[in-house]
């Protein structure tokens, strides 16, 4: 949604969708004017999901990788957009350092949309966003989440993008 609602924020610039999904967030990025779209999830048929839904869009579908990019070396990105990827721990830490990696090597903007789960908002990662933007969840929406309520946009800015990754 908030990608649609802004197509500035990626307008001309290349985008990695990670934890891809179903692909929504990338099909919003291209059909705003990405320049260059990556969707990554490692789950295969999430892959086919994108695919399906690209053609549901009425657009070509957009490179799409099933390996996991995580902790590989800093692509080059002006934007990496996730959303509600830290539901684990150990997925949460390497998310972490490889965003602050990414951030510190190649200046990449990182959005984070999440709903408000736990495990995120006690992670460490936590005290270095900026909240942009926050959406009320449909009522179905509310029922299949456990009763989470909204969500939020995260601008992701550590504290000291040269420490030491």
């Amino acid at each position: 949604r908030y990608i649609l609602d802004n197509p500035r924020v990626v307008k001309g610039r290349s985008v990695l969708d990670l934890g891809s999904g179903c692909g929504a967030t990338a099909i919003a990025a291209m059909m705003s004017g990405a320049s260059q779209v990556l969707a990554n999830d490692i789950d295969p048929i999430a892959g086919m999901a994108m695919i399906l839904n690209c053609e549901l869009n009425h657009m070509n579908p957009f490179p799409i990788s099933i390996k996991n990019i995580i902790n590989s070396e800093a692509g080059n990105w002006d934007l990496i957009v996730l959303g509600d990827m830290f539901y684990d721990e150990q997925l949460a830490d390497g998310l972490h350092h490889w965003l602050r990696k990414c951030i510190r090597i190649q200046q990449t903007e990182v959005l984070i949309g999440d709903p408000g789960r736990h495990q995120f908002l006690s992670h460490s990662i936590h005290s270095q966003l900026h909240k942009v933007i926050e959406y009320s969840l449909p009522e179905y929406t509310r029922q299949e989440n456990n009763g989470l309520t909204s969500s939020i946009v995260w601008s992701y800015q550590p504290t000291n993008s040269l420490e030491n990754c």
